[in-house]
């Protein structure tokens, strides 16, 4: 067990206790801070990262005492900026990690997402998905999770289509041409983009590869509102807070937007390579 797993399982514990020395039944917890049930059940027994607003709300319902409630808010900072490696987080099950990220999106009302080298997973079909996660299993050696996986990211979708929220997603041409899955799946693939494209708080950009770029796109990143980046590797996940860090992936992202194409113009480039794809498929 990873270090990082059991400071979730510690956590999860005494999340737990302080309900129960509250006399309330989880169901109970979740109804007072409005809550699925299985949230409450998820954090307790270490399925899913605490934020630092989830254990204010719950340190509040079940009245726990101040010096309580901080020391539990460090733990959860502590937890949610660990540059943990992928192969210690995928130990603790695919399906956590979609957890982890539908709370995270569920806070958010603005999206920014630059994505050089995939699909992004609020875009991505269930196949497509699939075949990353058989991927990602076999990379990490994490355990075999990929239906419920699959299913959760499926589930994450919805948030696409509450009109509260923007997403500004910008790909680079190579996104969409790395072949992940099998022809047929790609091109499923390309129908749902061109699909996800057309809803009217969704932008979605894609600079080709004859673009000038404003700098070698090495990594994805995301945005979420104005508080939070996370920078993927191959081995890390950076989670970034300063302020100053924040500004620079804001502009950042400003300067890869206007290299992309839009609308119908980036429906252009998606169908370029659909067309390529049916082609190499018929042959």
């Amino acid at each position: 067990m990873t270090s990082f797993q059991q400071a979730r399982i510690d956590l999860g514990s005494q999340l737990r206790q302080l309900r129960e020395t509250a006399h309330l039944s989880g169901k109970e917890l979740a109804e007072r801070l409005r809550w699925q049930p299985s949230k409450v059940s998820r954090l307790e027994n270490a399925r899913q990262t605490p934020t630092e607003d989830d254990v204010v709300v719950w340190a509040q319902a079940v009245h726990a005492a101040p010096e309580t409630t901080d020391t539990l808010i460090r733990q959860a900072i502590a937890l949610l900026e660990r540059h943990d490696g992928w192969k210690q987080r995928h130990r603790s099950g695919l399906a956590a990690i979609q957890e982890d990220v539908r709370d995270l999106e569920s806070k958010t009302k603005l999206f920014r997402v630059f994505e050089p080298n995939i699909v992004v997973g609020l875009l991505q079909t269930a196949e497509y998905a699939r075949h990353v996660f058989h991927k990602v299993k076999r990379l990490y050696s994490a355990p075999d999770q990929i239906d419920a996986a699959v299913r959760i990211r499926m589930q994450r979708q919805e948030i696409l289509y509450d009109r509260n929220r923007s997403f500004r997603f910008v790909v680079y041409e190579s996104a969409l041409r790395t072949r992940l899955t099998p022809i047929d799946v790609m091109r499923g693939q390309f129908d749902r983009l061109l699909a996800v494209s057309t809803l009217p708080n969704v932008e979605f950009g894609v600079i080709p590869f004859g673009a000038e770029l404003p700098a070698s796109p090495i990594n994805g990143f995301w945005i979420f509102n104005e508080a939070l980046v996370i920078v993927g590797t191959m081995t890390k996940d950076l989670i970034l807070r300063d302020p100053d860090d924040i500004a620079f992936y804001a502009r950042a992202f400003d300067d890869y937007a206007k290299a992309a194409q839009f609308d119908e113009a980036g429906r252009d480039v998606i169908i370029r390579i659909l067309d390529e794809y049916r082609k190499q498929s018929s042959h």
